[in-house]
């Protein structure tokens, strides 16, 4: 198969997207110097004696309501007209974020969702206080009230509104969305309850946590409704934390009897993997099996251009074909993640979902944080193991994978993992670049431990020459080598 013809894997979940919605004034911001600027200068041009004070105590409503308590109606429309000439001078400086912003919004994001703003505020306003503020959101949108804002989240498909007044409430309950109130606006936190809040917080400070917890527990109820559904299962289990989490949702899901772990036994498997492997499998419950895979017999796997992860994860899948069929299974599942849909660099997502393989984690949208944490409180020993992809990731492409390079590889890591023991090293990685090794370590090691030693174990192995690279650990650095990149997104 030519690169061109490797295509990204198509996308299919189990779950809707993680899109959230935000209320403005109030609930991520405090505006209420600002806009009593603006009244007051109004106050001053027209000299009506406006309250300041009872106008920001009552945010959320449209503008026009509020301007029709103080004017006659035929002066609201003008006066609306002129608040908003004022209002980009005196309003936006003096508006700031409410606690807990920028972690919420980064809570959306490292969940790999997407956030929005529904505001009944003018929308060139409510651009400018995001502007202002630095505040990251994908889809502003003003210019909306109460149930009308269902409108804009219906659109976008957010599945979570958050805001500080009852009439955010019915916004989120006419989209079907979990509506989460915080009490930082005018009404309090037993108001908000009474009115029918899914959630109350007292602020958007306990949003992450509420966030993270919900949206783990709704992805774990996908991922065990999926994995329900067969009658039994072939999981590809390399021993990391992702496909060791999958095998053990599916001994939980179908019971550990009809769970058939397979870890492909190869020179591009570190030999202290395999040991761990069939521990953990035992402790499940669960068959294990070991076949030999043959990727080295493909051309475009020593080749070792962009695309060898293809060709790795064809063998693979292709080698627990006959084990399934043996055993009467019909699915094959693989620990590809959320985060590793989106990633660069993973053909052998592709080449694993061409031969039906199934992806129960990246279904769920689970990602590895959130993996590591189910892991966590499920008291899998794997949890918080580092990250640990095939010896040919070590090879730079271009150079031809032999079995003698993995193995030296695999030599030199060991060596240097042994050295760094005591430090409490994670992660290790001896990348064979040619002409020298890189040896990458955890960064917060870098300047506690003498390097030397570190290059004399790695020349030791049978490397030409090597150096420590001051840059650290880095997951997938071989792909910032690559000549062409985008050739094999």
């Amino acid at each position: 198969m030519s690169t061109a013809e490797i295509q990204p894997a198509p996308a299919t979940f189990d779950v809707p997207e993680l899109v959230v919605g935000f209320d403005l004034d109030m609930t991520l911001i405090d505006s209420r110097p600002g806009i009593q600027a603006v009244w007051d200068l109004l106050a001053a041009e027209t000299g009506v004696a406006i309250d300041s004070d009872l106008v920001v105590s009552r945010l959320g409503p449209p503008l026009t309501w509020e301007m029709a308590n103080w004017f006659p109606p035929e002066q609201v429309d003008a006066m609306v007209s002129r608040y908003r000439e004022h209002y980009p001078a005196h309003a936006i400086t003096g508006s700031l974020p409410l606690p807990g912003v920028a972690e919420s919004l980064a809570a959306v994001r490292a969940l790999r969702g997407r956030t929005m703003v529904v505001s009944a505020k003018y929308t060139p306003s409510v651009l400018l206080h995001l502007d202002h503020l630095g505040l990251d959101v994908d889809e502003p949108v003003g210019d909306l009230h109460g149930a009308e804002k269902g409108i804009a989240l219906r659109e976008h498909q957010a599945t979570i509104y958050v805001g500080d007044h009852t009439a955010d409430i019915d916004g989120a309950r006419a989209a079907g969305a979990v509506a989460v109130s915080v009490a930082t606006g005018p009404f309090t936190a037993d108001e908000l309850r009474a009115y029918g809040a899914d959630v109350v917080l007292n602020d958007l400070t306990e949003f992450p946590a509420w966030l993270d917890a919900y949206v783990l527990e709704q992805r774990l109820e996908a991922l065990m409704r999926r994995l329900s559904s067969y009658k039994n299962l072939v999981v590809a289990f390399s021993g990391g934390a992702d496909s060791a989490f999958l095998l053990a949702a599916a001994a939980r899901a179908i019971g550990p009897a009809n769970v058939v772990a397979a870890t492909a036994v190869s020179p591009s498997l570190p030999v202290a993997e395999l040991e761990p492997a069939a521990r953990f499998a035992d402790n499940l419950g669960v068959r294990h099996v070991t076949p030999h895979t043959h990727e080295m017999d493909r051309e475009g796997y020593q080749a070792n251009a962009g695309d060898r992860c293809y060709f790795c994860k064809a063998e693979l899948v292709e080698t627990l074909q006959p084990i399934a069929d043996e055993f009467g299974i019909t699915a094959i599942a693989t620990g590809t993640n959320a985060d590793d849909a989106v990633a660069g660099f993973r053909p052998g997502i592709r080449a694993a979902f061409e031969r039906g393989a199934i992806t129960p984690l990246k279904d769920a949208r689970l990602t590895k944080a959130q993996i590591r944490e189910a892991s966590r409180s499920w008291g899998l020993e794997t949890s918080d193991k580092p990250a640990a992809a095939c010896l040919s990731s070590r090879i730079a492409y271009g150079i031809r994978i032999t079995p003698n390079l993995l193995a030296r590889v695999d030599r030199a890591e060991q060596a240097v993992r042994a050295l760094l023991t005591p430090y409490g090293v994670e992660n290790v990685r001896v990348r064979d670049v040619g002409d020298t090794a890189s040896i990458e370590i955890d960064a917060r090691l870098l300047d506690q431990v003498d390097h030397q030693p570190l290059v004399d174990a790695v020349v030791a192995e049978g490397f030409p020459a090597a150096r420590v690279d001051l840059r650290g650990f880095r997951s997938g650095s071989m792909n910032e080598r690559l000549k062409d990149p985008e050739k094999y997104r």
